[in-house]
């Protein structure tokens, strides 16, 4: 018989102490380890370049889609431009950018006066909580043994 791994010549299971199996088994699992760790690396080398590349795709498309906005704000001015002068419908334009982005800004500052502070404070309470309880237990076990 031959140890697969290494096409080392070895003794039948039966004939080997318990040394020389804990010995081979510490081997074997240290090989597995190794070679689940280089998988492991190459495995998330792979999705990291798709990774990269699916972000860099997005990029690009927001670029496109800030472009495609910008062409849709000139469209708007030329629609208008049908009925009122150039100025006037650039200026309504501009006025209603603004205003939708003053709504954003608005709703956004809500959303981060939600978002801070930035520590879990539920979790710290029940932190604690659970201090305070362990601390009343041990007042508790000194008692009933004095």
């Amino acid at each position: 018989m031959a140890d697969v791994l290494n096409g080392i010549p070895v003794k039948p299971l039966t004939e080997q102490s318990t040394a020389e199996l804990v010995q081979r088994a510490s081997e074997q699992l240290s090989r597995l380890v190794r070679d689940e760790l280089t998988l492991a690396k190459a495995e998330l080398a792979e999705k990291g370049k798709h990774a990269g590349i699916g972000a860099g795709l997005f990029g690009g498309a927001g670029v496109f889609a800030l472009y495609g906005v910008g062409t849709l704000v000139a469209t708007m001015v030329i629609v208008l431009n049908l009925f009122l002068p150039l100025w006037a419908a650039a200026l309504i334009v501009t006025g209603v950018l603004f205003l939708v982005a003053g709504v954003l800004a608005l709703v956004g500052k809500k959303q981060l006066s939600r978002a801070t502070p930035p520590e879990p404070q539920a979790a710290i309470q029940n932190l604690k909580a659970d201090v305070d309880e362990v601390k009343r237990a041990v007042k508790n076990q000194e008692r009933t043994r004095v």
